[in-house]
């Protein structure tokens, strides 16, 4: 049977992928897949598979088109995520004011944890530059060879930046507008939650919350489109928020809210939250996904 007249094919569709640089058994399967299938074809069921070596090739894909964006996009799509998150702040400020009276810590927990994920949701699905989403995505790149250390470094440091800046913006609406919103408690008693603890149990709380947030990126890239990948983050994040662990976006958020509503804060107080939580959630996204995800799935199934 020929091809439709208005179907064009060229023989290089497809040639600019680029393959890995270690060769697994997966990616060869790949490359007869492109040989013997129509491009179209092969990508309907790329979208529908779920093997690992597939999940990885697109995600340092993914992280090779984030490396190379230019830093005004890089910038400005970080400062829509720190804005964005902020409403997760927001939405966990209102349920802890709503629960106070009952005076049940575990009550408050749970309904923080049932609204925290709301922020993240909107976020990620937005396609914004959040942080802690892409500190493995960003380095499966760097650890395949396709990309280096220093492109990997300035994508963190434009995307760190640009967070906070959307997150401290944040803070200024939702201080200006607690009038109406009426969760000044709730910041206050998160603001505490931020501050209170000596700075090795928030590393390791935060390196706890890199983990699964750098986790939910895994799984939106594992699953078909559609209804899953918001699901996958709900369940992230809403980990991270009946346990009470420390995120470096959202935490800033509430940070510079609880700052700004109440004179109880310092700015140390706040600095030293904002960096213990961004070493923690970066450890615990980039050595405990990116470098445990790539060892056991690329370096385990390379050929002779």
């Amino acid at each position: 049977m020929s091809e439709p007249e208005d179907l064009i094919l060229p023989d290089d569709v497809g040639s600019d992928r680029k393959e890995p640089t270690a060769a697994t058994e997966r990616s060869m399967e790949r490359s007869r897949e492109d040989k013997d299938y129509v491009p179209v074809i092969v990508k309907r069921t790329d979208e529908s598979t779920r093997h690992p070596d597939d999940t990885l090739e697109h995600a340092i894909l993914e992280g090779l088109e984030q490396l190379e964006r230019p830093a005004v996009s890089l910038v400005l799509s970080s400062i829509a995520a720190g804005l964005i998150v902020g409403f997760s702040a927001m939405a966990v400020a209102v349920a802890t004011t709503a629960t106070q009276s009952f005076e049940q810590p575990l009550l408050t927990r749970l309904a923080t944890a049932l609204v925290y994920p709301f922020g993240f949701i909107i976020c990620v699905m937005s396609g914004a530059q959040l942080f802690t989403e892409h500190t493995a995505t960003a380095s499966y790149p760097v650890l395949d060879g396709r990309a280096t250390l220093p492109r990997l470094l300035r994508l963190w440091g434009f995307v760190i930046g640009g967070n906070l800046l959307g997150a401290f913006l944040i803070a200024v609406l939702l201080t200006e507008a607690d009038e109406v919103i009426g969760a000044r408690s709730g910041y206050i008693e998160i603001g505490h939650h931020l501050t209170d603890y000596q700075s090795f149990p928030l590393l390791v709380s935060a390196l706890l919350a890199g983990w699964l947030m750098a986790l939910g990126a895994w799984l939106v890239m594992a699953t078909p489109p559609g209804s899953s990948g918001i699901q996958s983050i709900y369940i992230v994040t809403f980990l991270i928020g009946v346990g009470g662990l420390h995120h470096s976006i959202a935490g800033s958020a509430e940070m510079f809210t609880a700052l700004l509503i109440c004179d109880r804060f310092s700015l140390s107080q706040a600095v030293r939250f904002i960096c213990v939580a961004l070493i923690g959630n970066l450890i615990g996204g980039g050595v405990f996904v990116g470098v445990l995800n790539y060892a056991h799935i690329r370096r385990t199934q390379q050929t002779e």
